[in-house]
């Protein structure tokens, strides 16, 4: 019989041990799922990641006051006073936005940088003796400050003789090559849908119409834009990486897809997107903080609060859309102190609303787990590179977060990981207070990320994500929970230009149809609709200025939400009156551009005059439509 010693036993049992414990170290590690559906590339990818960014609209119609500029303006118009670059940058941080985009041109086809290409630009300009460069200086602010930088191009140009010919697509190609190789590296390069109708023309003064996709060879340009800037995503066509989402209201439709069909761009689709469609086109949620895109001094009143813009916040980046802020510097070249104040209250209560995930500490655990590398726990890590996710077969899950005592919460923000497509359709979101499960909500698409909002603080023992739908097991990034910090109110001010008029104290005397008191409330929002009006049946609104002031114009702002079978008027006659019943012409004619342009009309009349009534007429809509629709009226005096 062999002897065995203590020593070669116990390297039997430790060899033995070793053996037995091999498999299990060399085992294969779990396979992540597979890509469902159509995926971000990393260029998308990283700009999911932005979340927030600024759009400055500033040129030419800064200084005319017009929203579309007609293309025969003076370049000598152009002459900021105290332009500023940091202080548009340091607003756009203020309010959290993590990016900026400059109309470099609009429609006019005035250029900001001093191109060769065209006289119609800066170098013929007062500003700096005609040896400015707008865009250098927004580029090289953004950099100082790190803040990623975009340009905006208009493809319709309303001044250049061959618009509408071959060569003007050279001429445009020429400019993007331009702006994406002298200024650095770009974040985002944005195309207009705005393309051909009326314009100067070189001095043609006509009407161009173009179809758009064939003119412009979208692919040709797009794949231009990729080659010089690689990481720049573009705007807009069909093929580009962004898309509109088909309201300039700010509000993503509930539930917003990033796929859509690979197909021309259809408004009714743009807004929900289309679940499971052929490509990964996301939404961009484009808005301006005041009613117009460019700045008008009439327009003070009505910046949107904080309150509205973490409406907004919510209604598009928290619906997984980026959301595209337009901040409009005055003919200062700075942006306006009422905006500043309310840019930094919406940015301080975002930032502070964010700063601290209550979930962290939280102990998390699931229905099923697909593996080690999968684990629940990476909803809390706080890195969008790593997810939860179950075993390829199991769709329909849950997901626990045991959370510490007395952790209150009432905002919730859910995030899927992208690389591997949108793969829940539907979800709720449930609460144990008191020992038993209440549903707190329930949607379809989390997406980029979804956030919640409760009506008031909660402190459950356990909340829980319910996975209710999906085509494949979920990958989710992310499960936090947050307290909503309320943002410092912002007084509203009447006007930083004392020729615009307050009409807090105006009244409606009489009008062709109901609720004509929205159009002196300040709230571009609330409309006012009647039937389509007829020269038989015109539309019509008498207002009382409340005493006698010297009257030069009246301004019109119509709706700019997409209404359907709605439109704005065509023309006007206008009359004033010293006691409402002996009435005398003021001034009569058509409306520039109102239909498409969706800006506020600012009407002057021939001579200033002394009046106590208003009163204005709408015989036809701008285009045919079933109802009128306007937003606002206001007024201007002679020293404007």
């Amino acid at each position: 019989m062999t002897e065995i010693s203590r020593r070669s036993l116990l390297a039997t049992g430790l060899a033995a041990g070793t053996l037995a414990t091999a498999p299990a170290l060399a085992a294969p590690r779990t396979a992540p799922p597979k890509p469902y559906g159509a995926v971000p590339s990393p260029r998308q990818w990283r700009w999911h990641g932005r979340e927030q960014y600024a759009f400055v609209h500033f040129s030419i119609n800064t200084f005319t006051d017009k929203e579309w500029g007609y293309g025969d303006e003076s370049p000598k118009l152009f002459n900021p006073t105290d332009f500023d670059a940091d202080q548009i940058v340091a607003a756009a941080k203020a309010g959290g936005l993590r990016g900026l985009i400059l109309t470099a041109k609009h429609h006019d086809g005035f250029c900001l940088w001093p191109t060769t290409l065209t006289e119609h630009c800066i170098r013929n300009s007062p500003y700096k003796d005609g040896k400015g460069d707008i865009v250098r200086e927004m580029a090289d602010a953004c950099r100082r400050a790190g803040l990623p930088f975009g340009l905006y191009l208009s493809p319709w140009d309303r001044n250049h003789a061959d618009y509408g010919r071959p060569a003007y697509v050279d001429y445009y190609r020429a400019q993007l090559t331009e702006l994406c190789t002298r200024y650095g590296e770009l974040f985002e390069v944005w195309f207009d849908g705005a393309n051909g109708g009326d314009g100067y023309y070189g001095g043609a003064r006509e009407a161009r119409k173009i179809d758009a996709p064939r003119y412009y060879d979208w692919p040709s340009i797009v794949a231009l834009v990729h080659r010089l800037q690689p990481n720049a995503c573009t705007f807009d066509p069909l093929g580009a990486d962004i898309r509109w989402v088909g309201n300039e209201d700010g509000v993503a439709g509930d539930p917003c897809w990033p796929t859509m069909p690979n197909q021309p761009y259809d408004q009714k689709n743009g807004n929900a997107g289309v679940r499971g469609g052929a490509i990964w086109w996301p939404a961009e949620t484009d808005v301006s903080i005041r009613p117009g895109w460019f700045y008008h001094a009439d327009e003070d009143s009505k910046v949107k609060s904080p309150e509205r813009l973490i409406r907004l916040y919510d209604e598009s980046v928290g619906r997984g859309t980026n959301l595209n802020l337009n901040i409009p510097p005055d003919r200062r070249g700075r942006i306006p102190d009422q905006d500043v104040r309310i840019l930094k209250s919406f940015g301080d209560a975002i930032r502070a609303t964010f700063a601290r995930d209550l979930a962290k500490g939280a102990v998390a655990h699931a229905s099923h787990n697909r593996g080690p590398d999968f684990e629940p726990a990476h909803v809390l890590d706080g890195n969008r590179e790593t997810y939860w996710s179950t075993p390829d077969g199991v769709t329909v899950s849950e997901l626990i977060l045991d959370l510490k005592p007395g952790t209150s919460f009432d905002v919730i923000r859910l995030r899927e990981y992208l690389p591997l497509g949108v793969r829940v359709t539907r979800f709720a979101i449930d609460a144990e207070i008191g020992g038993a499960w209440r549903t707190l909500a329930e949607h379809e698409c989390i997406s980029a990320q979804r956030i919640i909002r409760l009506p008031a603080p909660i402190a459950p023992r356990r909340a829980r994500l319910r996975i209710v739908e999906a085509p494949a097991c979920p990958a989710i990034s992310e499960f936090a929970l947050f307290r909503s910090v309320a943002p410092v109110p912002v007084p509203p001010i009447i006007s930083s230009d004392p020729s615009v008029l307050d009409t807090s104290g105006w009244r409606i005397v009489e009008a062709s149809a109901p609720d004509a008191e929205r159009l002196l409330d300040n709230d571009a929002a609330t409309i006012w609709l009647q039937p389509a009006p007829t020269h038989d049946r015109p539309a019509r609104v008498t207002i009382d200025l409340g005493k006698p002031v010297e009257l030069a114009g009246f301004s019109l702002t119509p709706s700019r939400q997409v209404m359907t079978g709605a439109a704005p008027p065509k023309g006007y006659v206008a009359e004033t009156s010293d006691d409402g019943t002996n009435w005398k012409p003021a001034a009569s004619g058509e409306f520039s551009n109102i239909a498409y342009a969706l800006s506020t009309q600012r009407i002057a009349f021939a001579t200033p005059r002394q009046a106590r009534y208003l009163r204005l007429t709408f015989a036809e809509t701008a285009v045919t439509a079933r109802r009128l629709a306007i937003a606002g009226i206001g007024g201007f005096t002679a020293t404007r």
